[in-house]
């Protein structure tokens, strides 16, 4: 028996069949018949019966395979094709080990599924990571002796990564950051004040060294307790003795730089810097007449002079009006919180609930304090009296220098124009992002478990370099997601950034400049993780064999913008 197909026109229109023949002889001749019309069935039907009658042996194919294992693979191989880009494996140690398999591993792992090193190694095993860098069944034992290793190359690092990203003359973007601590037996961790809201917890200080596009080439950990201010020295030695800078500009916020910092700025020999005054040194520099609010009514940028307490300095003044505006509604929403708590004692008070100044004062001070506007407010208190009122007068006279701020720098105006400065002083917004990727969803820094100082010290080294990763990743996804490509320069440094078409439109399309749905970076990377790799064997074999699923169009083109983006070349 066999299958046969006819095919035949007629007129315009052509037409198929397909039966099932039976080939036999009478009387010396070959005769045919016809068993059966299969042209009904469909063409997956037709073409088993034609394997069977070929003598194959044919099963579901869910019989015929068995999955032993599928695992998550598409971030992993995102993540690890940057790497290989950036030669991440050589820039912690030139000789191939196991210790920097596994630090990669924490890198990577810490990019793709942030969390403790405990947790890191039930994750390694959860997706591809462990098989691709021949790590499969560390523990944390070895994860914390791979740590040990980390830290003890970490100046290697750092200066491998200055000579990538540094040159003489270019400007550096530093600034300062905390985060808290579960426990209270680490050394470093002490109490200070705390960026996360976390004030009765011990925490790290940690200071960040950028280059002007906001890659992180240096990170040092301090003491919870430390000042802002007394990090930066080290910053000063670190440029000029170890990264061999004869020439930078080191851009910082405005709490790192006090007199005694800005002597060593000068003292330090081709060392130029860029920052900004304190609000109460603002409002000193208003009350004395050294510039005039009132006059930057048509204007948002000057240059003033105040030889005798800046000497040698440029103060470049700029106002924006719609910071000020956001400080205006802020105050008088804080004044109005206020007050509504201090009404509530006053009613407690004139109803005889709440008397004697003693326990009156124990009311009013916490509502003072809460919103912290204690200074704008008149307080009287008695036995039997409570009364407040706003500090009219004081108000004014902050709401006066709303939106203003003061930028100070050594740069002479020949080598760097006001609007220049300020542009230069806005780019430590890439700091702030460095921190938000660290301490948020990204990479997850904190809460911090460690007891040891030095494994504080591998853990923030391990986050430093994984957001090294996750910021050329991103560079690499801008097409894919809601950042804007190519943001365009404001022709008034003062004013807020604007956004480019393309990126308005993503975001109100909420899909790409080729149709795709726009992601956030994390989407992207869930997105990407649903590419799998399976373990796959015939029923009834041993021998097992691997492949990864079709990729979509979009985890086709996050790959390839990977594989092929524009990085600094190592040396």
């Amino acid at each position: 028996m066999h299958v046969v197909t006819n095919k035949f026109r007629r007129g315009e229109s052509e037409y198929s069949s397909t039966l099932l023949r039976r080939s036999y002889r009478e009387d010396g001749k070959v005769k045919k018949e016809t068993l059966a019309n299969l042209s009904h069935l469909p063409q997956e039907a037709i073409d088993a019966i034609r394997k069977v009658l070929a003598g194959r042996t044919l099963m579901d194919a869910e019989d015929a395979f068995v999955i032993e294992s599928s695992l998550p693979a598409g971030h992993v191989n995102a993540a690890l094709t940057m790497a290989r880009r950036l030669e991440l494996a050589k820039l912690l140690d030139r000789s191939p080990s196991r210790a920097r398999d596994l630090c990669l591993a924490m890198i990577v792992s810490r990019v793709i599924a942030p969390g403790s090193k405990l947790s890191t190694v039930r994750s390694l095993g959860q997706s591809t990571l462990a098989s691709e860098l021949g790590v499969k069944g560390a523990d944390e034992d070895e994860l914390y002796a791979a740590m040990d290793w980390l830290l003890e190359r970490q100046d290697r690092i750092e200066d491998r990564l200055a000579k990538r990203h540094l040159r003489d003359g270019e400007m550096v973007l530093y600034d300062v950051s905390s985060s808290y601590f579960e426990g209270r037996h680490c050394p470093l961790g002490r109490l200070g004040y705390s960026r996360d809201g976390q004030k009765n917890l011990p925490q790290i200080i940690y200071g960040l060294l950028c280059d002007f596009q906001g890659r992180p080439v240096s990170i040092e950990v301090f003491s919870g307790e430390l000042h802002d201010d007394k990090t930066l020295p080290s910053q000063i030695t670190k440029l000029k003795d170890r990264f061999k800078l004869s020439r930078v500009t080191v851009v910082a916020d405005r709490g790192m730089v006090t007199r005694a910092n800005i002597e060593t700025l000068t003292a330090a020999e081709g060392v130029e810097w860029i920052t900004a005054l304190k609000a109460p040194t603002i409002k000193r520099l208003a009350r004395t007449g050294v510039f005039q609010p009132s006059l930057f009514d048509e204007q948002n940028l000057a240059e003033i002079d105040a030889p005798d307490d800046f000497p040698g300095e440029r103060l470049i003044v700029c106002r924006n009006p719609l910071v000020g505006q956001q400080r205006a509604r802020k105050r008088e929403e804080l004044l109005a919180a206020t007050e509504q708590e201090l009404a509530a004692i006053k009613a407690r008070v004139e109803k005889g609930t709440l008397l004697g100044a003693a326990q009156i004062g124990l009311q009013v001070g916490p509502a003072l304090k809460r919103f912290h506007v204690k200074k704008h407010f008149e307080i009287q208190i008695t036995d039997m009296e409570f009364t407040y009122a706003r500090k009219t007068a004081e108000i004014e006279e902050e709401a006066a220098l709303d939106g203003f701020y003061i930028l100070r720098t050594s740069l002479p105006e020949t080598e760097v124009p006001a609007g220049e400065v300020v542009r230069a002083y806005k780019t430590l917004e890439q700091c702030e992002r460095a921190f938000g990727s660290i301490k948020g969803p990204d990479l997850q820094i904190r809460p911090i478990h460690h007891r040891l100082a030095e494994r504080v010290r591998a853990h923030v080294l391990i986050c430093m370099l994984a957001y090294y990763l996750t910021w050329h990743l991103k560079a690499a996804w801008k097409p894919l997601l809601f950042t804007d490509e190519n943001r365009p320069e404001n022709p008034d440094p003062v004013a807020k950034a604007v956004r480019s078409p393309a990126a308005q439109q993503k975001a109100q399309t909420k899909r790409t400049a080729t149709g795709e749905p726009a992601h956030s970076y994390r989407t992207l990377l869930t997105e990407l993780s649903t590419q799998t790799r399976n373990t796959t064997r015939l029923a009834g074999a041993t021998n097992t064999f691997e492949k990864l699923t079709q990729p979509t169009p979009l985890q086709a083109r996050a790959l390839d913008l990977a594989a092929n983006a524009p990085v600094i070349d190592a040396k």
